[in-house]
């Protein structure tokens, strides 16, 4: 029998059992948690016994995880549709040898990451400076992973922010570049635009949008732009000194690029050497993922928690849930990390797969979400598996009594998923409350938790720039991990492309240079109307 085969059995027989009564077992704690330095990843308030790990785990070696991991790191070209190695673990491992197609890449790495380092200090110093002296301001224009990863970065790492203010625009609204831009002093402002074909029509319009509001101020607004790009001649051309460009090969997909010339607006604001601690806490991470046991592999059993939720137990979505407000945007972050990785439809030699793919991954940052969507996940008809992040320690000394409690409210709601409020409690309530007879049953059953739902804990000293590479890295291979064993390609992203090239179909259709008649009639209505209004 296949390990797919003993966990669908395993998966029925989950069905009726509750995830407290696992807790008998002594040894439970020791078995479903897993630590790598001081960060702890507690799996134990899920519906996983010891003989579902050990399918879980045998279902991670008949998938050969240890031999794709291996594949990966050391520069074998796994993504088979775009023909590309995949080594964005190559930007935090300065010290190492990675060897593609017999060349060594990290010289060239090591040099980008020191002349990006360089530049970073010249601007932090001074020594770079705008138009109009120093510069006080960031604007980094580019669009899915060249501005998730550094926009969330930046608000993460606040307390180490002592450079310029940053500022992320992605969006081809108007309103997005136009209310970023606003206030902001274009004789002091660095504008990076991150795009490594310089061709990305989204961030190459707002590129255009940001030169013209510099041109108006600034003579030579070309001197205040930087570019993260491999396109030359084309950076060139937009009056960027070479001096400022940084490129990266296409080993480095953009939702994995955060750790190389992508995270330059994030080493300005916290200085090169506060980013060379976020590329060590992802080495760090990679070095315990490469080396321990499956059974003590935080990527590895985070990912095999997630199969079980989404492949076995079907559950649909997954719910990220910081418990630390400046990773705010961590759930938007690992949405398109997992989406765009592992939402496909076909295995890697093209074959239909046959079963889901990847989950929908939301969420939001406690508090807040406890007076949002919390009731759903507590008293809704569909079951949605949580995973809890939180630090020991806040940045705020002299606000600790909120930080013990923000960690009071983070241990209470994976409790009360996992305990919830039988019927006989809620009646105990009521009665308490004077009320009897049918009222009392009625008020009673719209206070009770049905439990017994599942949900993860990370917890860490405190977020630091260290700690945040852990955890973006434990994730990455989290994804990877669940990727080998769906059989499926993570690295490439299909998917985004129909909708631009019918974008670039539909403008002159939007502009009245053509009618349309290739398009559906629900398209050319809504194009009619947008001429009709515009």
């Amino acid at each position: 029998m296949s390990a797919w085969e003993t966990l669908a059995r395993l998966g029925k027989a989950a069905a009726g059992r509750r995830i407290l009564d696992l807790f008998q077992d002594g040894d439970r704690m020791a078995q479903f948690t897993a630590r790598t330095g001081s960060m702890v990843l507690d799996f134990s308030k899920t519906n996983i016994d010891a003989e579902t790990l050990a399918a879980l785990i045998e279902l991670a070696t008949e998938a050969d995880v240890a031999a794709h991991r291996e594949a990966m790191f050391t520069g074998a070209r796994i993504n088979q549709t775009e023909g590309r190695a995949v080594l964005h673990t190559a930007l935090r491992n300065l010290a190492g040898r990675v060897v593609v197609d017999g060349v060594d890449v990290m010289p060239e790495v090591r040099e980008t990451h020191a002349r990006a380092s360089a530049f970073a200090r010249d601007v932090r110093s001074g020594v770079f400076a705008g138009q109009g002296g120093r510069i006080t301001d960031v604007v980094n224009i580019g669009i899915g992973g060249s501005d998730l990863g550094p926009a969330m970065g930046w608000l993460a790492l606040q307390p180490y922010a002592d450079g310029p203010r940053c500022h992320f625009v992605s969006n081809v609204d108007g309103a997005h570049i136009h209310d970023t831009l606003r206030g902001l002093n274009p004789e002091t402002t660095l504008v990076i635009v991150a795009s490594k074909t310089f061709t990305t029509i989204e961030t190459m319009t707002n590129a255009d949008t940001a030169k013209a509001w510099m041109a108006a101020k600034v003579a030579q607004p070309g001197r205040q732009f930087a570019a993260v790009s491999t396109a030359a001649e084309r950076t060139a051309a937009y009056g960027i000194d070479p001096a400022r460009v940084f490129g990266f090969e296409d080993w480095v997909g953009g939702r994995y690029s955060m750790w190389g010339p992508i995270g330059l607006s994030l080493m300005i604001a916290i200085g090169p050497e506060r980013f060379d601690e976020f590329l060590a806490g992802g080495a760090a991470m990679d070095a315990h993922f490469r080396s321990e046991p499956f059974a003590r592999n935080l990527p590895v059993l985070l990912a095999l928690v997630g199969i079980w939720h989404n492949q076995i137990l079907g559950h649909a979505t997954r719910a990220v849930l910081p418990y630390d407000q400046r990773l705010s945007r961590l759930p938007a972050y690992l949405q398109q990390l997992e989406m765009e990785s592992n939402g496909k439809r076909v295995a890697m030699d093209g074959s239909d797969l046959t079963l889901n793919s990847g989950p929908v991954v939301w969420g939001e940052p406690g508090t807040n979400g406890q007076h949002a969507f919390y009731q759903l996940i507590h008293q809704g008809t569909r079951v949605v598996p949580c995973e809890f992040l939180v630090a020991a320690k806040g940045h705020e000394p002299a606000l600790a009594h909120q930080h013990l409690l923000l960690v009071a409210n983070c241990l209470a709601q994976s409790e009360a998923l996992l305990r919830g409020r039988s019927l006989d409690e809620a009646r105990a309530m009521m009665a308490k409350k004077g009320l009897t007879g049918e009222e009392l049953d009625r008020q009673a059953r719209h206070r009770v938790f049905p439990g017994n739902r599942p949900s993860t804990t990370l917890i860490y000293p405190q977020l630091t720039p260290f700690v945040l590479g852990q955890i973006i890295a434990l994730y990455e291979h989290r994804v990877f991990v669940e990727g080998v064993i769906l059989g499926l390609n993570s690295f490439d992203q299909w998917g985004v492309e129909l909708g631009k090239e019918l974008a670039l179909s539909l403008s002159p259709v939007l502009k009245g240079a053509e009618d349309g008649s290739g398009k559906d009639p629900s398209t050319r209505a809504l194009a009619a109307y947008f001429r009709d209004h515009a």
